[in-house]
């Protein structure tokens, strides 16, 4: 990360808590923004903003590792997240998973070198009655067949 680029965050960060508040309630929020603006809530934000809500660094560090759409470092510009739940398994999320991998040239918890692509896993999400299905960053997509899935590939392949 570069310089300029921790200044940023570090900027960003006194703004929202202003917007936002200490209380332990303004934590989700927070988090939510920095991820949002730079992609990641690097381990120096975690510690400005558990110093400035005087709570434990290590609370916040558990935030960031609890929900799947924080993360510490970027990932690629297309998150690819395969729902795992046991409705996704007996649905065929092994198949899902399997062009996924052959197709991206990456396995289950990889970002391409590129940095277009990140292939991971994701809990339950709540679309048992359509599995499999996988979010594509904030688009959800259900009940897919190996043409549904190749059509949605091409589509991602397409935007640059």
């Amino acid at each position: 990360m570069f310089v300029n680029e921790k200044e940023k965050i570090l900027e960003f960060i006194d703004t929202i808590i202003d917007k936002h508040g200490i209380e332990r309630t303004s934590l989700l929020p927070i988090l939510g923004e920095i991820q949002e603006k730079f992609k990641c809530v690097p381990e120096f934000a975690q510690q400005r903003v558990a110093k400035i809500m005087d709570i434990h660094p290590v609370e916040v560090y558990s935030v960031v590792s609890f929900y799947s759409f924080l993360n510490v470092e970027k990932k690629g510009k297309y998150i690819l997240r395969v729902c795992r739940s046991v409705s996704c398994d007996l649905a065929g999320k092994e198949k899902v998973v399997n062009i996924l991998e052959r197709e991206l040239g990456l396995k289950i918890g990889e970002t391409s070198a590129d940095k277009k692509y990140t292939l991971e896993y994701t809990n339950c999400m709540g679309l048992c009655d359509e599995a499999p299905s996988l979010a594509i960053n904030d688009q959800v997509y259900t009940k897919l067949t190996t043409e549904k899935l190749y059509q949605i590939l091409s589509e991602i392949k397409e935007n640059k």
